[in-house]
């Protein structure tokens, strides 16, 4: 699936400042590379308009790296999963990547929020959140 922005407003995004430090250079490299180009556009293009916060400041309900989320597309079933970096992702453990267009489209929503995804077959769905659990603390 690809990410669609809405042709609303799209919703508000937060991101703590180390997070989006790494992911706009995560996005950037991808680009470089041409691994994953379309998906690190989009995620460098979520980066741009999301409200950058102190990281202490992010709300334990918004959707970092490392979070567990539950959602769901087009209002069909539940789904879960952890948001973590492309090296760490596995879809048999529930282990979602950023640099996906469903990941992409994840980091920085909260319970309640919306966002469109293109599948691979053109067709818009809608993705979204049902609810957010903080990643453990770093120590």
């Amino acid at each position: 699936m690809a990410y669609h922005p809405p042709t609303g407003s799209l919703p508000r995004i937060v991101v703590g400042e180390r997070e989006e430090h790494r992911l706009t250079t995560l996005a950037t490299s991808a680009m470089l590379t041409g691994r994953s180009a379309y998906v690190a556009r989009v995620l460098l293009a979520e980066m741009e308009r999301a409200d950058i916060v102190p990281d202490a400041r992010v709300p334990e309900t918004v959707v970092r790296m490392n979070s567990r989320i539950a959602f769901e597309i087009d209002g069909g079933g539940r789904r879960e999963g952890e948001l973590v970096f492309p090296g760490e992702a596995n879809i048999d453990e529930g282990k979602i990547s950023v640099l996906t267009p469903i990941g992409a489209a994840l980091i920085g929503l909260s319970p309640g929020q919306t966002m469109l995804v293109t599948g691979v077959d053109g067709r818009r769905h809608k993705l979204t959140v049902i609810s957010v659990e903080a990643p453990p603390t770093e120590l």
